[in-house]
């Protein structure tokens, strides 16, 4: 009786756990293919499936995320026969599940034997230096061939990629020359046109410096005409005041004059005097009036009146 119940607690368990064992998760981005009896049966996607026990099984878990493959470096003939070695990288996607179980055996290894027979055939056709200038082009090029070659396969190539180019040493030496004498060469335009351009702004510099001279000395120039006009201009107002005021006080003098009722004698004498004020100035021709001609007998006639006054 013991031993039936114990035979029955494991038969309980065998089928607790096989029942368990036929559900399965699959997790996002991932695939499950399904084969039955040895064939392909179906592909599960994301969420929770049954499996059939014993008859169905999950024959390989495929990742749908892009995946990259980096292959190690492919010796490689140039056109001009140069040797050199380029390594690629790959990125793929796989699209269908059950073309990449069953189109090819080990997938990546076909996928690397398919990059570097097309990356030869690629260089092949160009020259050298075309190949270390031209990689967006060989890029493009292994891109399409490499997609066309694995869709029977469920493989989607998204981007080739060149990541080295290696030359054979003796070119890399030349390569290198080549570069350092290019650098120098820049490096003298660089300088020859900094010291250009540093002439031009000393030119520039010397040019403006004249200039503000040239206007300072014209400043001064015009500001010394100015003062001198300006004297000018102060002195001409100082000699016309003066001569108002004289003429002011002449013909103030000629008012009492007229007066005081003066005769002609008295008249006769202002006009001696004037003379008189006259041949004391700076001028070297004095034009005597033709009525002051008898002037020397009205002073002897004067001389006489004071006489008899006294």
């Amino acid at each position: 009786m013991e031993a039936a119940i114990i035979v029955a607690f494991i038969l309980i368990f065998i089928i607790i756990v096989v029942v368990a064992s036929s559900f399965r998760v699959v997790s996002q981005a991932n695939a499950y293919v399904i084969e039955k009896l040895g064939t392909y049966y179906t592909t599960w996607g994301t969420g929770i499936h049954s499996l059939i026990p014993v008859v169905c099984r999950v024959a390989k878990k495929v990742s749908l995320k892009e995946q990259v493959m980096d292959f190690d470096p492919q010796p490689v003939i140039t056109k001009d026969n140069v040797t050199m070695q380029i390594d690629t990288v790959v990125f793929f996607t796989i699209t269908d599940p059950k073309a990449y179980c069953y189109g090819v055996e080990n997938p990546i290894t076909a996928i690397e034997k398919l990059t570097a027979t097309t990356l030869r055939n690629i260089i092949g056709e160009i020259e050298l230096d075309s190949t270390l200038t031209s990689r967006d082009l060989i890029n493009s090029k292994m891109r399409n061939i490499l997609d066309d070659a694995t869709d029977p396969w469920g493989i989607k190539v998204n981007r080739v990629e060149l990541k080295n180019i290696l030359p054979p040493k003796d070119i890399r030496d030349a390569m290198e020359k080549q570069m350092r004498a290019e650098r120098e060469r820049r490096e003298a335009i660089l300088k020859a046109e900094g010291e250009k351009r540093s002439a031009i702004l000393q030119a520039e510099g010397i040019k403006q410096s004249a200039i503000l001279q040239a206007e300072a000395k014209r400043q001064t120039l015009i500001e010394e005409a100015e003062g001198a006009k300006r004297a000018a201009v102060l002195k001409a107002e100082g000699e016309a005041e003066a001569i108002l005021q004289l003429q002011e006080a002449t013909a103030k003098g000629l008012e009492l004059l007229k007066a005081v009722n003066a005769d002609q004698s008295v008249l006769t004498l202002k006009a001696y005097e004037a003379l008189g004020e006259l041949a004391k100035g700076q001028a070297t021709k004095i034009i005597v009036p033709s009525n002051i001609q008898g002037l020397a007998g009205l002073a002897t006639s004067l001389a006489e009146v004071v006489k008899q006054e006294k």
